[in-house]
């Protein structure tokens, strides 16, 4: 470990912890040692009497419980699995490049090199402790015996942490902005090499592993009781050492930030301003872009690519990003990989998974797609498929179609029937829906919406519910069905168990590419119920249900009766695209309808573009 405060800071917090672990240790064999002394005072006739007697008979079979009970928990804190991140291992194999820059990089910062490289699908890197037995098999043992001459052929050495890089910092980054960005990180071996810290950190972890374990549901009422005792003891022990060990990982990463400032300093405070601009594109992807695709049960297969376009749009908008345009003739980071495209694939399927809990693997309800089929089979497919639950709601409540049109003759759907519908008329009689409402929700608030829209939303939303728990399976079921999968695949990892169909390859690469996509860590394992680890946006609210319907309705209307077209825009996901240009100013006429139930401004709007809602639409 080096010189710096930091390091001396962490060493020093990592001590308090371990005696901390003494003291643990002290109290349950404080017991037994005076059930020792007690015995040899007997034994050599100092300790007799009746007194003595009855605190031997008491104290032993004290001292022996709780023995056992130290044993218990020791066992459980040493054998319990510690967390780890869901990634993408990067082998050696197929990545030569990226490891060796970051072994050189480690070699200027005079660090131990990773032991590994993983990807994640976020905007993030860190250093991740995977020593645990449960993580992995061990390193393979030496047998050249000029290598192994004069060790110990049972000592234990020092595994360095994982690095876990982000992967869209791969595809945005140029290759000199990524080691300025990695450098900080990789320097934090150093620290993380040291005895003490290792240990410290070892205990914090079994710890809160131990916690996890007695937290667990699956249990009969014994073993409950006996892991509750264990829980309470690892919780007492993570809040007395719980300053101690934070503090000690702030002095980790201080010590390795200043080790790392010679190297590449420069570089770095411009590389940061890429990492926020790539977690904004990023996150702007997910939501935007990513989202309305999971829902309808396709993923993109080529997440990080669309980061790249994503940000390359942003810079052509405003003028602030123009400067960062100009990086795209550097060589971008992501050609330090032999197969960039299957480890995208592999990234975007464990995005899905993670930001949505999609299933683990591609199936008939979870296809990919690629960007060039997104707005045929995805944009258009969602409004139509939204379209045709809208008129489906309608037919419910018995809104019967809009007069004067063909759409009595001909039982189409149309754009005129719902905006009729939902267009308020003075001394207009209330409409009565043909079927019962559905009871409210206490968490909506439609206080800002006309009666009938009110009632539309309310019934849009009971019916997405209806919808979502007939489709979904629980998770159980998923569990066994992705494991069975699992095990009947000739590509699926030998490990089986929920993660095993987590850990599957994402969908199959084309056939022009002989590679296969890198599985996810086999170690990486997680509960399905507990998917998705990460939601991006909480459920949507019956107006935003009734405001993206009607918006779906306008857009199947536009594209069969005016000849617009279903488009992607990097920023802000599906669109409207008419005479090649898109659509502007719809979304608050949507809002002017069904809060006010005003219709003037969106049928002007209609009007302008010629798009004609007396006419019936296709829908699925």
């Amino acid at each position: 470990m080096g010189v710096e405060a930091g390091a001396q800071a962490a060493r020093s917090r990592a001590l308090v912890v371990l005696r901390m672990r003494s003291r643990a240790l002290a109290v349950a064999l404080l017991p037994a040692a005076f059930a020792v002394i007690l015995l040899a005072g007997a034994a050599t006739g100092r300790l007799v009497g009746p007194g003595w007697d009855a605190a031997r008979w008491i104290l032993t079979p004290v001292a022996v419980l709780v023995l056992l009970a130290a044993a218990g928990i020791a066992l459980v804190v040493a054998r319990a699995r510690p967390a780890m991140s869901p990634t993408i291992p990067i082998a050696e194999e197929a990545a030569p490049d990226l490891y060796r820059m970051v072994r050189d990089l480690a070699d200027r910062l005079d660090v131990p090199a990773p032991s590994a490289i993983a990807l994640t699908p976020d905007c993030d890197s860190w250093l991740e402790d995977r020593t645990h037995r449960a993580h992995g098999p061990p390193p393979a043992e030496e047998h050249d015996d000029i290598a192994g001459g004069g060790r110990h052929p049972h000592r234990r050495h020092p595994v360095a942490p994982v690095l876990v890089i982000g992967s869209p910092f791969l595809w945005w980054m140029r290759v000199g902005e990524l080691r300025a960005v990695l450098a900080p990180v990789v320097a934090g071996t150093g620290p993380s090499a040291h005895p003490d810290i290792a240990a410290a950190r070892r205990f914090v972890r079994g710890l809160d592993a131990a916690v996890a374990v007695a937290s667990a549901p699956e249990r009969g009422p014994v073993s409950r009781a006996v892991l509750a005792g264990v829980g309470w003891v690892a919780r007492l022990l993570l809040r007395s050492c719980r300053v101690h060990a934070a503090e000690m990982e702030r002095g980790v990463a201080a010590a390795a930030a200043e080790r790392a400032q010679a190297v590449d300093y420069g570089l770095r405070i411009v590389a940061q301003e890429q990492v926020g601009l790539a977690y904004a594109g990023w996150d702007r992807l997910l939501t935007r872009v990513a989202l309305p695709a999971w829902r309808m049960g396709r993923w993109p297969s080529r997440l990080d690519a669309g980061v790249v376009a994503a940000l390359t749009e942003l810079s052509r908008r405003d003028r602030l990003a123009e400067g960062f345009a100009s990086r795209l003739g550097e060589r971008p980071a992501c050609d330090l990989l032999e197969e960039p495209g299957a480890v995208d694939e592999a990234a975007s399927l464990l995005a899905a998974r993670l930001f949505h809990g999609g299933p683990a693997g591609p199936g008939p309800g979870w296809s990919p797609v690629g960007w060039s089929e997104y707005p045929e089979e995805v944009v258009d497919r969602k409004w139509r498929i939204d379209a045709a639950r809208l008129h489906r709601v309608l037919d419910a409540m018995g809104v019967r179609p809009a007069p004067g049109s063909t759409a009595p003759h001909t039982g189409g759907p149309t754009l005129s029937r719902v905006l009729d519908h939902l267009t308020d008329r003075a001394g207009e009689t209330p409409f009565t829906p043909r079927s019962p409402e559905p009871p409210p929700d206490d968490e909506e608030d439609l206080s800002g919406t006309t009666p009938r829209s009110a009632t539309l939303a309310a019934r849009l939303s009971a019916e997405l519910s209806r919808e979502k728990a007939t489709a979904t399976p629980s998770p159980s079921t998923a569990a066994t069905a992705t494991t069975s999968a699992a095990a009947t695949s000739p590509a699926a990892p030998a490990t089986p168990g929920p993660s095993t169909a987590a850990t599957s390859t994402a969908a199959p690469p084309p056939t022009s590419s002989p590679a296969t996509p890198p599985t996810p860590d086999p170690a990486a394992l997680w509960d399905d119920r507990t998917l998705p680890l990460f939601p991006l946006q909480p459920p949507r609210t019956a107006r935003e249900l009734l405001a993206d319907h009607l918006t779906a309705m306008i857009c199947c209307a536009a594209m069969d009766t005016a000849g617009a077209t279903p488009g992607l825009d990097w920023l802000d996901g599906p669109t409207l695209l008419h005479n090649g240009q898109r659509t502007a100013d719809l979304a608050p006429k949507v809002l002017t309808l069904i809060e006010d139930g005003d219709s003037t401004p969106l049928r002007a709007w209609l009007a302008e573009l010629g798009i004609r809602p007396e006419k019936p639409v296709r829908l699925v």
